[in-house]
């Protein structure tokens, strides 16, 4: 066997890996969600690549071309689904594009924008991510046999949501720039919700219904940052 068919024996899919051989580029902005995605790609045998903005996203693209692209549609610079339907249209086409969101309506919007399946938040579940891989893969990439998999949650870095919360606190000093108020909102809403931090997650939903309703926010808002401080400060992260 020469080296050509040495290597890809070894990225042949195998029952327990059966992602190997695929690149998954995950645009994600919460470190988090990144080490679950990060956990869930090791499980399956795929390679992972991030970018934590649509701006890298792209550089990244113009360069390497993934098996599968996992899209959080919340992120700093913009919506997930601004390059989700931009790689819907994109020739050759990347073989899988999935959208990502801990929103209701996340779904939604990103089967309207192009996508093949959608990943709820928090994604925990090895069974689910390689599922909506594999179900969106063209026929002759899926492998074949049966699947053996250990369905266990997996469970991302404590750390990397206490860093998440310093990039929020660091978004909450600039509390003027209403495009910003935005971005953390909803990104406080997603992380907590992944992490299990549900008072953080449930004052970060106060704050969006506030803002949705046009009410005075500076008490809720207040109060987000409070507990964001708080865990910081206490050097908890969950």
């Amino acid at each position: 066997m020469d080296d050509h068919s040495l290597l890809a024996a070894q990225l042949r899919p195998t029952a327990t890996r059966p992602l190997l051989g695929l690149t998954i580029l995950v645009v994600e902005d919460s470190r988090f969600s990144c080490d679950a995605m990060r956990l869930l790609c090791l499980r399956s045998g795929a390679r992972i690549r991030r970018a934590d903005c649509l701006k890298s996203a792209r550089r990244h693209l113009q360069v390497y071309r993934p098996s599968a692209v996992v899209v959080d549609l919340g992120l700093p610079d913009g919506s997930g689904a601004e390059l989700i339907s931009e790689l819907a249209v994109t020739v050759p086409r990347v073989d899988v594009i999935l959208g990502t969101s801990g929103d209701s309506f996340g779904e939604e919007v990103a089967l309207a924008a192009g996508a093949d399946g959608f990943l709820a938040k928090p994604v925990h579940s090895v069974l689910a991510f390689q599922t909506a891989i594999l179900s969106a893969l063209p026929p002759e990439r899926q492998p074949n046999g049966p699947r053996l998999v250990s369905d266990d949650p997996i469970h991302p870095d404590p750390l990397a949501y206490r860093d998440d919360l310093a990039h929020a606190a660091d978004v909450l000093d600039d509390r003027d720039d209403e495009r910003m108020l935005a971005y953390v909102t909803q990104f406080l809403r997603g992380v907590a919700g992944s992490a299990g931090d549900t008072v953080l997650q449930r004052a970060a939903e106060d704050l969006a219904d506030a803002r949705a309703r046009g009410t005075p926010v500076q008490s809720t808002l207040a109060r987000v940052a409070g507990l964001v401080q708080d865990r910081l400060s206490a050097r908890i992260a969950i």
